[in-house]
C-alpha cells in the first residue's frame, strides 16, 4: 500500500512538472508586446498624451543597439561571448529537458524506480548528467580567453616605437567612431496626419489579408520582418488573425523628430476594431467576436526618408 501512494505521488509530481514545462514553452511562443525601432529614441519612453496620459514602456524587440546607459551592464565586451549560466546556454533548453522528460515518463510506464537497483541506476543517470554538465561548463570557461581577445589579450608587451614617415600625409578627422545623429524636434502638417489615420487600417488590412507585398509598402523592412514572423506562426498554428471595421476614435502625436535623413513621429491612437483568430481550413472562429468590437491604445511610430512616404517603424502597446 505504502508503495503504491508513493507511485501516485510521482505520477501526480511527473504530470505537473512535464505540463508546466510546456506551459513555460507556449508563454514565450507568444507574439505582442512593443517591437520595432524609433531611431535614437527607441530605448525611451515616449511623452505621455491625452490619448495615452500613462507612461509607456520603451520598446522590448528592436534591431536597434541599445547604446543607453541603464543597459551597459548587461552588454558583454567586444568581441566576447556572454557567460552560460548554471540554468542557462545548452543545457537549459531540449537537451536537459528531454532527459528529464524522458526519465520521468520511463518511470511512469511502469518501470518505476525498480527498488535498490533502479535507485542506483537513477543516482547514477543523474551523475552522468551532471558530468555532462560540469564538463560543457569548463570547456565554456577555456574558451572565453580566447573569444575576448586570444591567447595574447593578457599579455603585456611594450609599445613599439613608431617607424618614421616618409610621407607628411595629414591626418583625415580625429578617427573616433561616427557619433549619432542629433535629433531636433519637427512641425507636421494636416498632410501627414491624415496620412497615419489611412496607415492604422491599411496595416491592419494587410495584416488581414496575409498581404506581404503590402506590408513591404506600407511599413520599414524591421517591421516587415516581425510582421511576417507572426503570419507565419499563426499558418503553422492552422489559424489566421483577422482585424477588421478598424474606426479611430481619439489620436495624438507624443513627439516628432528629425535625425539626419530621417524624420520620425509618434501617434496615441486609441481605436476600435474587431479582431478574430480563425481556423484557416475550417472558418470556424477560435477567438474573439464578429459582433463585439474591442478598444486598443497603441503608440505607432511612423519614419520617412529624404521626404518620402511615411513607413509604419514602430508599434507600442500603451
Amino acid at each position: 500500500m505504502a508503495r503504491s501512494r508513493f507511485r501516485i505521488t510521482a505520477l501526480l509530481a511527473s504530470l505537473f512538472m512535464v505540463f508546466s514545462m510546456i506551459a513555460v514553452d507556449h508563454a514565450e511562443a507568444r507574439r505582442g508586446g512593443s517591437f520595432g525601432s524609433r531611431g535614437t529614441r527607441t530605448f525611451q519612453s515616449a511623452p505621455a498624451t491625452r490619448t495615452a496620459p500613462q507612461q509607456t514602456a520603451p520598446i522590448n524587440r528592436s534591431m536597434t543597439p541599445n547604446q543607453g546607459p541603464t543597459t551597459r551592464q548587461n552588454q558583454a565586451l567586444p568581441g566576447a561571448q556572454p557567460r552560460p549560466g548554471f540554468g542557462g546556454g545548452l543545457f537549459s533548453g531540449g537537451l536537459m529537458r528531454g532527459l528529464l522528460i524522458g526519465g520521468l515518463f520511463g518511470m511512469l510506464l511502469g518501470h518505476g524506480f525498480g527498488g535498490i537497483g533502479g535507485m542506483m541506476s537513477m543516482l547514477f543517470q543523474f551523475l552522468l548528467i551532471g558530468g555532462l554538465i560540469w564538463l560543457a561548463l569548463r570547456m565554456f570557461r577555456r574558451q572565453e580567453p580566447a573569444m575576448a581577445g586570444g591567447p595574447r589579450a593578457n599579455r603585456y608587451e611594450a609599445p613599439r616605437q613608431p617607424a618614421p614617415n616618409t610621407f607628411n600625409v595629414p591626418r583625415m578627422g580625429s578617427g573616433a567612431a561616427p557619433s549619432a545623429p542629433v535629433s531636433r524636434d519637427i512641425e507636421l502638417n494636416q498632410t501627414d496626419l491624415d496620412r497615419f489615420e489611412r496607415m492604422l487600417s491599411a496595416v491592419q488590412d494587410a495584416f488581414s489579408r496575409e498581404d506581404h507585398g503590402a506590408l513591404r509598402r506600407l511599413t520599414t523592412p524591421e517591421m516587415v520582418s516581425y510582421l511576417s514572423e507572426e503570419l507565419a506562426d499563426n499558418a503553422q498554428k492552422g489559424v489566421r488573425n483577422e482585424v477588421s471595421d478598424v474606426r479611430l476614435l481619439q489620436a495624438d502625436i507624443a513627439e516628432a523628430w528629425n535625425e539626419g535623413a530621417d524624420d520620425y513621429a509618434t501617434a496615441a491612437l486609441r481605436y476600435t476594431s474587431r479582431d478574430t483568430l480563425r481556423d484557416r481550413a475550417t472558418g470556424q472562429m477560435t477567438l474573439g467576436s464578429d459582433e463585439t468590437a474591442s478598444e486598443t491604445t497603441e503608440l505607432w511610430t511612423f519614419r520617412r526618408t529624404n521626404g518620402g512616404e511615411w513607413k509604419l517603424s514602430a508599434i507600442q502597446e500603451a
